[in-house]
């Protein structure tokens, strides 16, 4: 089914991720192979009010995408993204970080850092109605909606950012799946940490703020998100943002 969203007058129609996309990320391995192909989630890229927006957005480099992930049990597990890494940024020797926004409904964002073949941190960060969450430089993560209503987000990205899904495919899921029994670790990555459940902090001085959505930053002051293109800069400030 087509879900197109109205933005800035818009009809923008979504790329859609099918069961058949993800059939292999499941938990429910039976549901996984017997259920009918079905939408899951539509994502919305490269969004603009209006064609002054446009060029701003495009001159930073940057790209605003909305994601809709509707309430969905894949099985026992909630409805969740495929879940990607990010790739290095130009000029330095990190990876691109990213920021996401809750404009409805609760969102679940397991982040996991890899260093090596061994997964060396798992954080949950519980995201309501107006929060950000910032995906720092070296986290892989998947979005759950572990509600029953629908989730809405919005996230701004480097607008040279291409996801990386392979490594996160090849273990069939992220580190834990999140089920109606609660977490399950994904024996294929072996030994594990435990989750480290966090909430959603401002982080002022990139503009993100619970009160505010992060799309004004196109008027007031896109600079702010100069931390998406050029994270090397801001390596102090992303070393505390998961505290």
């Amino acid at each position: 089914m087509d879900l197109p969203l109205n933005f800035g007058g818009q009809l923008i129609r979504p790329d859609v991720r099918r069961l058949s996309d993800m059939r292999e990320l499941l938990f429910d391995r039976s549901f996984a192979e017997s259920a009918e192909d079905m939408d899951l989630y539509y994502m919305y890229r490269d969004l603009y009010l209006s064609r002054k927006d446009q060029e701003k957005i495009r001159e930073a480099g940057l790209r605003y995408d909305i994601t809709i992930i509707p309430p969905l049990m894949l099985g026992k597990e909630y409805v969740k993204t495929a879940g990607h890494y990010h790739p290095p940024a130009d000029g330095g020797g990190i990876t691109y970080p990213e920021v996401y926004e809750v404009l409805e409904g609760e969102a679940h964002y397991l982040l996991q850092r890899p260093e090596g073949d061994k997964i060396v941190d798992v954080v949950l960060i519980t995201a309501e109605e107006g929060e950000k969450v910032l995906i720092p430089p070296g986290y892989g993560h998947i979005t759950i909606n572990p509600s029953n209503k629908r989730l809405k987000m919005a996230n701004w990205v480097a607008r040279g950012f291409s996801s990386i899904y392979d490594p996160i495919r090849k273990r069939r899921g992220g580190a834990y799946y999140e089920t109606v029994d609660g977490f399950v670790k994904n024996d294929a990555y072996g030994e594990i940490p435990p989750i480290r459940f966090l909430r959603p902090k401002d982080l002022p001085m990139f503009g993100l703020v619970k009160a505010k959505e992060m799309y004004g930053l196109v008027r007031e002051n896109i600079k702010l998100l100069e931390f998406l293109t050029r994270p090397w800069e801001f390596v102090e400030v992303f070393e505390k943002v998961l505290e």
